[in-house]
């Protein structure tokens, strides 16, 4: 009697039809994965450009609802034969006009610690009582005041850059600022111009990320005694609101 071997799953040969089918199957299959990854990427991606539209939107309307009430008040107190008394200023952006020579250590100090290194360098910088006495000694080498809302968004926009593991990177995308800021819920360039306009909670974390604006000689806008302080004729020292036609003829 003739003994049969039962062959092994080794030594049954595949059909290449089949082992073609199964190669076309699976190339196909990743092709689908890589497909439903994409979509889903571009998906998120109109999503956040969807919220950081929303957002712009929202932050607009809080802006023209600010102004209107400003308005509303001072009429409603002209009405009534009174005076509208503003609510203290929250923001300086502060310029640094005079260069090392001849200042004392502790202005010097003063001016790095608000990273003022060089002529024609600008920073916002938060108004408290701490901040008040530090542009007090520095007065004779910085000019400072108030910006507007449209100033604040001149600078970030066309003069802006991020400091991205110690370097100097130019805000180009939201992806920057949201790498570096994504976790205060600041995502995108128009979260950043708010907080820094507003004042936010995470206003300092915002403004160290904003890398020192260097700005431009304005033509024909320095005074003949520059270092004098604004009010008595020169360029340094608080000027407020003027502080807006400066940074425009600057930026």
């Amino acid at each position: 009697m003739v003994a049969y071997n039962v062959p092994t799953a080794n030594d049954v040969l595949v059909p290449e039809t089949l082992l073609k089918k199964q190669k076309s199957d699976a190339k196909a299959a990743d092709a689908l994965v890589a497909k439903k990854a994409e979509l889903r990427k571009a998906s998120a991606k109109i999503s956040k450009r969807r919220e950081i539209f929303k957002r712009a939107k929202n932050y607009d309307a809080e802006y023209k609802a600010n102004e209107k009430n400003e308005i509303r008040l001072r009429r409603q107190a002209k009405a009534l034969g009174n005076y509208y008394v503003p609510a203290q200023e929250k923001l300086v952006f502060v310029i640094r006009i005079r260069g090392i020579n001849n200042i004392a250590p502790k202005p010097r100090k003063v001016l790095t610690l608000l990273r003022l290194l060089q002529i024609n360098n600008g920073v916002f910088v938060r108004l408290n009582k701490a901040t008040s006495e530090m542009l007090q000694l520095i007065q004779p080498y910085v000019t400072y005041g108030y910006p507007n809302q449209k100033t604040i968004r001149e600078l970030i926009y066309k003069r802006g850059y991020g400091k991205v593991n110690k370097s100097r990177i130019p805000l180009y995308d939201n992806s920057i600022v949201e790498q570096a800021l994504g976790k205060y819920n600041i995502i995108c360039i128009e979260d950043l111009i708010h907080e820094i306009a507003t004042v936010g909670p995470h206003f300092k974390e915002a403004s160290n990320f904003l890398w020192p604006f260097k700005l431009s000689n304005p033509n024909n806008m320095w005074r003949e005694r520059k270092f004098l302080n604004y009010v008595e004729g020169g360029d340094a020292g608080n000027r407020e609101n003027f502080i807006n036609n400066l940074v425009q003829a600057m930026n």
